[in-house]
């Protein structure tokens, strides 16, 4: 009965399946959701079975108050569609639909949904709201552009962040706290000397180039109604409105054009800083089945198995079914409003294995129409799905089937550290001499699965799983913590001496921990409160963090300076890139030559020094030690060896 109440069975979805239900039903418009004029609001939902459909007109967004104004009848319309334009000016106004079916459903499915389609909506994401959408622009919004758009993909250096954690604690010295509007502020700072940059200041200070923000499209668990809570928390991997901000990160989550209007000045913050915007999305699964394009088609947006029972591999039992095409129609039309609408710069897509290739490819083509150039990438990682009709998926071994599309690198990740699903397993940086030759293909940008660097996001740690300094010391028992720093300034050289592009998981700079009230380490956060989530400024103004902070800023300064470091074809790297054959397996050692340089590079994991064989006069060292600096540290000596567990490079012009 459960799987019948939610659309998932089997007779239902084989009929969806078949071409003739695409052929009839498939529409190609864009006019779906609301469109507003001052003298007529039009109405568009696709609900094909449905007996009627109403909308209804609210003063409120809030669901909780009974404040109906009128309820309309909608109009069949073509390919499934139900229409209504309403007469007058409905600016500001609420809505939802009233859905019926006919008697093979209606025992079920009769509901009153938002819209999917929705493009603003009241507190808590349960009513639609007619916008304006030009009167949420900015003042200048019109000249408002990417920043880095003249850049090659392997030039970015991504920072992935919270909206929440860059803001949630004291020490960020940031007022809006946990909004939109507190990602803005500047000149904000930990110490009463302002000499300590926290917050945006922090970011561009650093030499980031984009900005990845983990969801903040309209989420579920976060009620929208109470003032900011610490303990109330959640990463937003749990869509509920998919075209619509989240509430809880504007000043205002009451009045729909609020939460607009502070994303999109967060954007043009960003950009009039330097750093652009890449937006975290998550077309794999909704929070639950309830979700209103569900309701409106009962099973139709979701994967069931021959027995009728939903697939599950995004392990919250409701895999999105793409590969149908008002599905796929609804992920590209979202990606592309939000970078139309929205100015944004890219997309980091959640298991985008799930997703196939043909709608990924179908949004570079919109994306492409709109400016050449928008970042797309995601986890392809290939997961237990169960499709509707026979397609290719979006993983990381189809990724030649994909245009323009990069995925995480997970085997370097893993190589470095050790496996994310294994908190004791010990990775290169902590003498897994087992992990060194995963990692060679890896620095090259040429992991077995991809075709370029330009496939490829480097990274040691993200939100997922136990941040990097925390991983080191549960896999390391009773290690110090100058050696657990060595290991972590280790990890960090790795990734931004591969080819490809680096990601940088916010806070690690500062060597980011997340503990628990008993002392113990988190893992996934996902509801952990600010204390665990948040980013502690406060350590800026201890040196041994100031140090790491500032190895960081000088592996970015580095890697913008050498385009050495920044191949994007197999090609450059293959020719360019030589290891040298040595006998310690903690010690990896290569050269890159190019462009009239030589740029040494030695991994040393091991617990002794390691002597360079090669005559080093007339280099410059650019790494040593806990120092990383672009215009150099010092001239290279003949001879030179190598610090045990840690990364030396040396450069040299031809």
């Amino acid at each position: 009965m459960d799987n019948i109440s939610y659309g998932f069975n089997k007779k239902w979805n084989t009929r969806y399946s078949t071409p003739e239900f695409e052929n009839t039903y498939t529409y190609q418009g864009n006019d779906l959701g609301s469109t507003y004029a001052r003298e007529k609001t039009l109405f568009v939902l696709w609900s094909p079975f449905a007996k009627s459909v109403s909308v209804n007109i609210f003063e409120h967004g809030d669901a909780e108050v009974s404040d109906m104004l009128e309820s309309v009848s909608m109009n069949k319309g073509e390919n499934g569609t139900w229409r209504l334009e309403l007469e007058g000016d409905y600016l500001n106004k609420y809505y939802t639909y009233s859905v019926k079916f006919d008697d093979e459903y209606n025992q079920f499915f009769d509901c009153e949904i938002c819209d999917p389609y929705a493009k603003a909506c009241g507190v808590n994401g349960k009513r639609a709201m007619v916008v304006d959408l030009m009167s949420t622009n900015p003042e200048n919004w019109e000249a408002d552009e990417d920043p880095n758009r003249d850049l090659k993909q392997n030039d970015y250096v991504i920072y992935e962040l919270h909206t929440r954690d860059l803001s949630s604690l004291d020490s960020s010295g940031i007022k809006n706290k946990g909004k939109f509007l507190g990602l803005t502020e500047n000149k904000t700072t930990v110490d009463s000397e302002g000499t300590i940059a926290t917050g945006i200041d922090h970011i561009k200070e650093m030499g980031i180039t984009h900005v990845h923000l983990l969801p903040f499209y309209d989420y579920a668990t976060i009620d929208e109604s109470k003032p900011f809570n610490s303990e109330e928390y959640n990463w937003g991997y749990d869509p509920l409105n998919y075209n619509v901000p989240e509430g809880s990160y504007s000043t205002d989550p009451y009045d729909g054009n609020v939460r607009i209007k502070e994303l999109k000045e967060t954007i043009k913050a960003f950009h009039e800083n330097g750093i652009s915007v890449i937006m975290d999305v998550v077309y794999n699964h909704t929070f639950n089945e309830e979700f209103c394009f569900n309701k409106a088609v009962p099973g139709y947006f979701y994967r069931i198995d021959e027995n009728g029972e939903r697939s599950n591999g995004s392990a919250c039992g409701n895999d999105t079914a793409s590969e149908r095409s008002m599905v796929s129609k609804f992920i590209a039309d979202s990606v592309e409003y939000w970078a139309k609408e929205y100015h944004l710069d890219g997309f980091r897509f959640d298991l985008v294995g799930l997703i196939d290739v043909d709608t990924i490819n179908e949004i570079r083509r919109r994306l492409d129409k709109i400016r050449p150039g928008i970042f797309l990438y995601g986890e392809g990682w290939d997961l237990n799905t169960v499709l509707t009709r026979e397609t290719k998926l979006a993983k990381q071994e189809n990724i030649y089937l994909l245009n323009q599309f990069a995925m995480f690198n997970d085997d370097i990740r893993d190589a470095i550290k050790g496996s994310v699903f294994e908190e004791a397993e010990k990775g290169f940086i902590s003498g897994n001499e087992e992990s060194k030759e995963l990692m060679l293909d890896s620095i090259k940008g040429l992991p077995t699965w991809s075709t370029s660097p330009c496939d490829v996001i480097n990274y040691t740690s993200c939100h997922d799983n136990y941040t990097l300094f925390d991983k080191i010391r549960l896999c390391n028992e009773n290690i110090s913590f100058e050696d657990a720093v060595k290991q972590n300034l280790l990890a960090i050289s790795i990734v931004m001496f591969s080819q490809g592009t680096p990601l940088i998981h916010a806070g690690e700079e500062i060597l980011r921990t997340k503990t628990d009230t008993d002392g113990s380490y988190v893992s996934d956060s996902v509801r952990s409160s600010d204390s665990v989530n948040g980013i502690d400024w406060a350590k800026l103004k201890q040196k041994e963090y100031m140090d790491v902070y500032q190895y960081y800023k000088g592996m970015i300064e580095i890697r913008k300076k050498y385009d050495l470091l920044r191949y994007n074809t197999k090609e450059e790297a293959e020719k360019n890139i030589m290891f040298a054959e040595n006998s310690n397996d903690l010690v990896i050692e290569y050269t890159i030559t190019d462009k009239g340089r030589e740029m040494l590079v030695v991994f040393n994991a091991s617990q002794k020094p390691y002597s360079v064989d090669k005559d080093l006069s007339g280099y410059t060292v650019l790494v040593e030690g806990n120092q990383a600096k672009a215009s150099g540290i010092r001239k290279a000596e003949s001879k030179e060896k190598a610090e045990s567990v840690s990364t030396m490079v040396f450069v040299k012009t031809l």
